[in-house]
């Protein structure tokens, strides 16, 4: 299997399409492993003419798990309460070095990324970082790190705070209550979801790594000042029915950015379901021809 290396790191990765076409680096959200991208989704991104990477962050998926340390969320939000700086095994500019290091392992200078929920937070921090290294930018589903956009529902906040599930069964009745909470409405397929999130936990199932995760994006701050000095062509999409991030955080992203366009996908959650592939992959080709022409 393909492993990159961002020191003690390692991040499995794989890809669609050929070599020679432009990169297109997927960076998934919380908890997400790279088969969220699915295959025919990706292959619709490579039948457009990119070299499709999708990989696993760390802490979920084939990647390097941190299991030395212990989930404490709630410390994380009273020590950035208390104006202590946050005890955490990594942060978000962390996990926007793996990306590099994913594509430093297959020698791609640049590359166009799209990153939905926390991965648009990681592709923003790779906008801020290294803008040498993007082609342009597309923030799904996202927000800035500002607390007054982007918030979730009562319901789907007490969701997301919610005890883990333990086994198999109650993974999959997690993720269709999800679905049922913050998903596209009218895209809720109990077949396929069951089958997603069957194929996620025999992949890999490790609830602490998602709970670090969420540590990491608690731990960093707001990203608007910075974002401001951005000058990589930007595409902010969200969907209009979006209860787990609220889609303030995106209109609030595309204020920032210097030039980036705000799309509103009606009907939408916090979810990517089949339904909106083709339009996402319309914008996202359309955005990533402009940016290089």
């Amino acid at each position: 299997m393909p492993y990159a290396h961002n020191g003690d790191v390692e991040l499995y990765y794989d890809t669609f399409g050929s070599r020679d076409d432009p990169a297109l680096l997927l960076v998934n959200g919380l908890g997400g492993q790279c088969i969220n991208y699915a295959d025919a989704w990706c292959e619709k991104f490579a039948a457009e003419g990119f070299f499709v990477i999708r990989s696993d962050n760390r802490d979920v998926g084939l990647s390097t798990k941190f299991a030395g340390c212990k989930p404490d969320l709630r410390g994380v939000a009273r020590a950035k309460a208390d104006g202590r700086p946050p005890d955490v095994p990594y942060t978000v500019i962390d996990m926007a070095d793996d990306a590099l290091a994913v594509l430093d392992a297959l020698d791609v200078a640049r590359a166009h990324v799209m990153g939905l929920s926390m991965g648009g937070m990681i592709a923003q921090t790779l906008a801020i970082e290294h803008p040498e290294r993007l082609l342009s930018l597309t923030s799904l589903m996202s927000s800035t790190g500002d607390t007054d956009v982007g918030g979730s529902s009562p319901e789907a906040q007490k969701l997301f705070m919610a005890k883990a599930p333990t086994d198999r069964e109650s993974y999959v009745a997690r993720h269709l209550e999800n679905m049922r909470t913050w998903g596209s409405p009218a895209q809720y397929d109990e077949d396929r979801l069951r089958a997603n999130a069957g194929a996620a936990f025999d992949r890999c199932f490790d609830p602490a790594g998602q709970a670090r995760q969420a540590m990491a994006i608690a731990a960093g701050d707001s990203r608007t000042a910075a974002l401001r000095n951005v000058r990589i062509p930007t595409l902010v999409v969200h969907g209009s029915e979006d209860k787990l991030i609220d889609p303030s955080g995106s209109r609030r992203t595309a204020e920032v950015v210097p030039g980036a366009r705000f799309v509103l996908l009606d009907g939408m959650g916090h979810d990517y379901p089949p339904a909106y592939w083709d339009e996402i992959v319309r914008l996202v080709t359309e955005h990533a021809r402009a940016a290089t022409s």
